[in-house]
């Protein structure tokens, strides 16, 4: 069969077209182009157009944060039922500098209007969760305070004790103290790349030197200082067998808390024991008002009549949060821990990068191990750290490795720790135990992503080269 000629009828329409405006030269080419680009456009119109008639894809909807602001509107709104009398809150001490009356508050109504601001915040909450917006840790701050203090409210309803709301907020801060260091500590590590269990070791091991060498220069300061180096001395450890020798990182964390705990109690059975006086007594590290900012009605000696170990917390996680995400350094440290190779490829040591950071942290968190000694004022015993180590650690993966995520859940930690040891003394319709389970149920739920999603950096624990 002939095929057609370019001028016939059955020819195609773009080879007429080629035939008539493209004999020669780049005008005709272009116009060939150029009207086979537009016959092509004009084929698939109808395609195009249907594409950009269908509705786009929306995000799913993020229930979780309504759904915890509505359940907590309904447990406020049976504790207002419930609630009888009086709660009388004292707002100062008798050292503080501004006397302030105890406050005598109506139980019930207090807790409704909380109630009420709970049920504000979880339908402002669905609003932005409907409109697939960021809801903000505004709401999340509001939810938190409005449930913490109906609580509270609840808790000394009725009853002849007063609750000070003072003493458990500075409680909560002191006790907040070696959760921070610890998980500012395995930020670091895993934010290059290192799994650093090893926490409750370094707690641990800045708690018995720092009692230790305090004991025998007289002086806490000095105890203050040695402390890191336990710590320091446990992350070498750490960095020698997990990356030199490619250990499993979470194993040889463990086995070092192990024989951290090994070690100092064989330590305090055989030597601090017989010698208590020269080798662990009981030192604290002495308050340090900061003047003007301590003089703030609630807010001062909470925050600004604390110890040393205090405004070194809050001098870390400033810089911390500064230098990790607008520094070259804690761009290699990110870079390390999400795609070694890469940061390899650029000229970054990754080795290098990781046992730094390991260092640091391992520093980091024999510091705050110095708070159960130095910052407590006690002697050293067995154990002392209390597993405040993998506390930590769940510190910070409810913060999210960011340092103020972490400092965050540490205070949460802190918070119900410090509600449950003020309750066990002023006596509570709920047990305190119930109480200091309460952070640990909320880790539980962070992890199981029910709180919201946390990514881990990509490449911890996988070592390299």
């Amino acid at each position: 069969m002939t095929a057609p000629s370019p001028s016939s009828p059955e020819a195609p329409a773009s080879e007429q077209t080629a035939s008539q405006g493209g004999g020669a030269g780049p005008a005709g080419s272009a116009g060939t182009a150029g009207t086979a680009g537009t016959a092509g456009t004009a084929g698939h119109a109808p395609e195009l157009q249907a594409l950009a008639a269908a509705p786009a894809a929306l995000a799913p909807l993020a229930l979780k944060i309504p759904i915890i602001g509505a359940v907590a509107a309904l447990l406020q709104l049976g504790m207002a039922l419930a609630a009888r009398g009086e709660t009388r809150f004292q707002l100062a001490t008798s050292a503080d500098f501004l006397a302030l009356p105890v406050l005598h508050l109506p139980a019930a109504a207090v807790i409704g209007v909380l109630a009420a601001l709970s049920a504000g915040a979880a339908a402002w909450a669905l609003h932005r969760a409907r409109a697939r917006a960021a809801i903000g840790i505004g709401v999340k701050a509001i939810l938190g305070a409005a449930f913490a203090l109906s609580f509270l409210t609840w808790v000394g309803a009725g009853r002849d004790s007063v609750i000070p709301l003072v003493t458990i907020l500075s409680s909560a801060l002191a006790l907040s103290v070696p959760l921070v260091f610890g998980s500012l500590a395995g930020l670091i590590g895993e934010r290059s790349g290192t799994i650093n269990i090893a926490i409750e070791g370094q707690l641990l091991g800045g708690a018995f030197l720092g009692a230790v060498v305090a004991s025998m220069a007289s002086s806490p300061w000095v105890g203050l200082i040695a402390a890191p180096l336990a710590g320091i001395l446990v992350a070498l450890l750490l960095a020698l067998f997990g990356l030199k020798h490619r250990v499993h990182q979470i194993v040889v964390g463990v086995v070092l808390n192990v024989l951290v705990l090994g070690l100092t109690s064989f330590l305090f059975s055989t030597v601090l024991a017989h010698n208590p006086a020269g080798l662990n007594a009981a030192m604290r590290l002495p308050a340090l008002p900061i003047p003007v900012l301590a003089q703030i009605p609630v807010i001062g000696p909470v925050m600004f009549k604390q110890t040393i170990l205090v405004y070194l917390m809050y001098l870390a996680v400033a810089v911390l949060s500064v230098m990790l995400f607008r520094s070259r350094w804690g761009l290699r440290m990110r870079a390390c821990g999400e795609h070694p190779k890469a940061a390899d490829t650029v000229g970054i040591n990754v080795m290098r990068t990781r046992v730094n950071n390991l260092v640091l942290g391992g520093a980091l968190a024999g510091l705050g191990g110095a708070f159960f000694t130095l910052g407590s004022g006690l002697a050293f015993t067995k154990d002392m750290a209390a597993g405040n180590g993998y506390i930590a650690l769940a510190a910070m993966i409810l913060g999210g490795w960011r340092p103020l995520g972490a400092l965050g859940a540490s205070l949460l930690f802190g918070f119900a720790t410090a509600v449950g040891q003020t309750i066990s003394v002023i006596g509570s319709p709920v047990p305190a135990n119930i109480i200091l389970m309460i952070p640990y149920v909320v880790t539980i739920l962070a992890v199981a992503g029910f709180v919201g999603k946390v990514r881990a950096p990509a490449a911890e624990g996988v070592p390299y080269p």
